[in-house]
């Protein structure tokens, strides 16, 4: 899977959206598959138009900001690229860098923010508040 920085620095080179779009499908295809029994119905994300699901683990740190670890896969090919990105800026960071996440200015980085059809921004927004919620909580312990 790739890392964040090497994601942004690949869309710097990337002018037009269709080879974005097909960058993002490349990414999703990129993503370690999730075993059929994590696929549950606690996993699945609430407010994606295509189903999709992430778990999340903990690696002890700093007392009460753990390292986050996530997993997820989607059923469409897009919302499974736009899961990989969503899991290299969160995943491998401390909890409270998840909850600072900021999804608008990721996307803008990108230059996916006006591309995106409304449903999938906000199916990345719901990912994004899971993620962030899973950080919350591992914090709280």
């Amino acid at each position: 899977m790739a890392d964040l920085q090497t994601i942004k620095d690949d869309f710097a080179y990337l002018d037009d959206w269709e080879d974005r779009y097909r960058y993002v499908i490349e990414l999703g295809k990129a993503l370690p598959e999730m075993p059929e029994s994590e696929r549950t119905e606690a996993s699945k994300v609430q407010g994606c138009v295509s189903q999709v699901w992430l778990v999340s683990a903990t690696e002890p740190a700093e007392p009460g900001d753990p390292v986050m670890h996530f997993r997820g896969e989607s059923d469409s090919h897009i919302v499974r690229g736009l899961v990989a990105i969503v899991l290299a800026a969160s995943s491998g960071r401390k909890a409270s860098d998840v909850e600072n996440l900021d999804e608008a200015a990721l996307l803008s980085g990108l230059g996916l923010a006006e591309n995106l059809t409304p449903q999938r921004a906000n199916g990345l927004r719901s990912m994004v508040r899971r993620i962030k919620s899973e950080a919350a909580r591992a914090r709280a312990g």
